[in-house]
């Protein structure tokens, strides 16, 4: 695309987090040439072919792509670097092998775009850049416009997050995550199985001084440890209002309230880290209210998505 011309494109922009802890644990020099390299490795070996990297943000990237279907793939292809911990016969990429704590938050939308200079500018650049700031740990988020433009396959790998109200943006905006890695495992329960094509009854969550389940009908729910909360955690690190549970847009969803945020860990292993954001709530795992899930810990939550059927009759 040549400077001025305005085309549509689809704009991702994918932030690298938990650097923080790199910097504590390894030292300015090490951790900085470590992110540099994470950043290099996902710009070249991430974005592929079939995109262009606009820029690199520090400890992220800005991409364009002629096609959403591109876009995303390139996405999926960066959330795996991650997870597997890039390349371990790249030299460049082979120091993140030493450090798990680094994970991928990725947005993108669809639309028109305007190159000037070195940069690109329009409102598909804004939207996907504050898009960005509602992603969870390796949580790819999209627009309604991405999606349009997905085939059958990819577009059925993604989930509705209703609406969301981007900062600066009077229109909500409406937004899918990326459900491709979510799996249905552990221990069968009392309750009925479903699948993605059903939607749950309700949903069961247990801590251990307490027990309850929720149907659809009773939400939107609050976690916390004030008088209010449905859902009563007692530990420092909660607010009284930590988190709300609610059905919106065929999904059950969970939204952090607090200001030490609300971390959910699915089945799979997956962790998802919110900041007054949401993530759609799928199966089953364990929520964290203000510090991160385990086993038996004060403010751990287990749930888990259920359909209420008959439970099976005693041995």
């Amino acid at each position: 695309m040549s400077s001025g011309l305005r085309a549509r494109c689809t704009v991702l922009f994918a932030d690298l987090r938990g650097s923080t802890g790199l910097y504590e644990r390894l030292g300015n020099a090490a951790a900085a040439e470590l992110v540099t390299k994470t950043v290099e490795a996902l710009a070249s070996t991430g974005v592929g072919t079939h995109g262009r990297v606009v820029k690199t943000l520090g400890d992220g990237l800005m991409a364009l792509f002629t096609s959403s279907q591109a876009g995303v793939a390139a996405a999926l292809r960066m959330q795996a670097m991650i997870a597997k911990g890039l390349d371990r016969s790249d030299p460049v990429s082979a120091p993140v092998q030493r450090f798990s704590g680094l994970s991928l938050h990725v947005a993108l939308e669809h639309g028109e775009v305007v190159e000037l200079g070195d940069d690109i500018y329009g409102d598909a650049v804004n939207v996907a850049a504050r898009l960005l700031d509602h992603s969870g740990d390796q949580e790819i988020l999209v627009t309604r416009h991405v999606l349009e433009h997905l085939d059958d396959p990819t577009r059925a790998m993604f989930r509705s997050l209703d609406t969301i109200i981007l900062r600066g943006r009077e229109q909500p905006v409406s937004v899918f995550t990326c459900a491709a890695t979510l799996q249905r495992d552990g221990p069968e329960t009392g309750f009925e199985r479903w699948d993605d094509s059903e939607e749950p009854d309700g949903i069961r969550l247990s801590s251990p001084i307490c027990e309850l389940v929720l149907g659809l009908s009773s939400l939107p729910a609050l976690l916390g440890r004030g008088a209010q909360a449905q859902f009563l955690v007692n530990d420092a690190s909660t607010s009284r209002s930590h988190a709300q549970l609610e059905w919106r847009g065929q999904s059950l969803q969970i939204t952090d309230l607090s200001s030490n945020g609300t971390h959910v860990r699915f089945s799979d292993g997956e962790l998802v880290t919110l900041r007054r954001s949401s993530c759609v709530l799928h199966g089953r795992g364990q929520i964290g209210l203000g510090r991160i899930p385990e086993p038996g810990g004060g403010a751990t939550v287990d749930f888990e998505l259920i359909r209420f059927g008959q439970t099976r009759p005693a041995p």
